[in-house]
């Protein structure tokens, strides 16, 4: 699995160069990689995981106030909550109070990852497995954004490895965030970035903390093939979309959780027609 030191895009131009080409390489093959030295202090990460676990210990009235799981159409056996939060300070207003740190130390984290352009924060609790088994928190999916920056507690998600076409499981590192690459990033680059399949598993071992940070557009704000990387030898593959279209798609197929939003989008057939 690569892991990208960002701490070396500040040094020399041949450093930074190999760092941003490895960074490319992820992007296209896998569409995942871990980075390390991204700038976020290690006691902000862990109070933010803090804090969600303490939210998450609430009584199940409180809770419910604001959870969110009911309402998403992903399949998942987990307890999760998804807060706007840029900018954050028309935001936080909304976010959960009962918990004296949470709005304090999510907010912090919050406002770091907003440096890259954070639009939606949600924070997740995977329960613990029954004993000796391991179990499907969260059904494979790709991520609809450009990116998603993710913070966990410990181990437990897997990639698809487009290689091989298996899945792989993810090593926590020290202090590292995992990158995922999202639909839209693909549809931006006209198929030479590639989402990542991903699930998360539960383990009977611990609960797991898990706090996304997907990264996008506004609402209503269309995405689609850069014009650079679109020619007659290279046809757009895909339609446009926003954030708002990927809703609407969520909401006509709650009973449909196999089709996959990337999907509906692609353009079969266009590159012949053009080339006609």
């Amino acid at each position: 699995m690569p892991v990208i030191n960002l701490g070396h895009l500040s040094l020399d131009s041949v450093t930074r160069s190999r760092v941003v080409n490895d960074i490319a390489k992820a992007c296209r093959d896998l569409g995942y990689f871990q980075v390390i030295n991204h700038g976020i202090s290690q006691s902000v990460m862990d109070c933010a995981v803090k804090s969600a676990s303490d939210f998450f210990e609430l009584p199940s009235e409180t809770k419910e106030e604001y959870d969110t799981s009911s309402k998403d159409s992903i399949n998942m056996s987990q307890a999760f909550l998804k807060h706007y939060a840029h900018p954050l300070s028309d935001w936080i207003q909304y976010w959960p109070q009962q918990s004296p740190i949470y709005r304090k130390y999510m907010g912090k984290y919050a406002a770091e990852v907003r440096r890259e352009g954070s639009q939606l924060l949600s924070v997740n609790c995977y329960p613990k497995a029954s004993q000796g088994a391991t179990t499907i928190g969260l059904a494979p999916h790709s991520d609809y954004g450009f990116l998603t920056i993710l913070l966990t507690s410990c181990p437990g998600l897997e990639v698809v490895d487009r290689s091989s076409n298996i899945w792989k499981t993810v090593q926590k590192l020290p202090h590292a965030l995992h990158v995922h690459i999202g639909d839209h990033m693909e549809v931006l680059s006209n198929g030479r970035m590639k989402t990542v399949v991903h699930r998360a598993l539960l383990k009977p071992e611990e609960a797991r903390i898990s706090i996304p940070s997907i990264h996008g557009f506004a609402l209503h704000e269309k995405v689609t093939c850069a014009k650079e990387l679109v020619d007659e030898e290279n046809p757009p593959k895909y339609k446009e979309s926003s954030f708002s279209d990927f809703l609407e798609h969520l909401t006509a197929n709650m009973d449909n959780k196999h089709k996959n939003f990337l999907e509906s989008l692609r353009m079969y057939g266009l590159q012949s027609i053009i080339r006609v």
